[in-house]
């Protein structure tokens, strides 16, 4: 997740150099969002974890 949104981030800067401000403004907007989602599901799997499994 966290590499998708650092391709996004580099699509944005090359979009923004060339003059195409619609395209890196979508691809910034996309890349924020994933590394929201990436960030979410980081602390999510850090606060489940793995457990073991329960004795019946």
């Amino acid at each position: 997740m966290i590499g998708w949104a650092i391709t996004f981030i580099v699509l944005a800067l090359i979009a923004a150099v060339l003059g195409f401000s619609g395209i890196a403004e979508v691809a910034v907007n996309l890349a924020v969002i994933l590394f929201l989602v990436g960030i979410v599901l980081v602390v999510l799997s850090a606060l489940t974890g793995r457990r073991p499994p329960a004795d019946v």
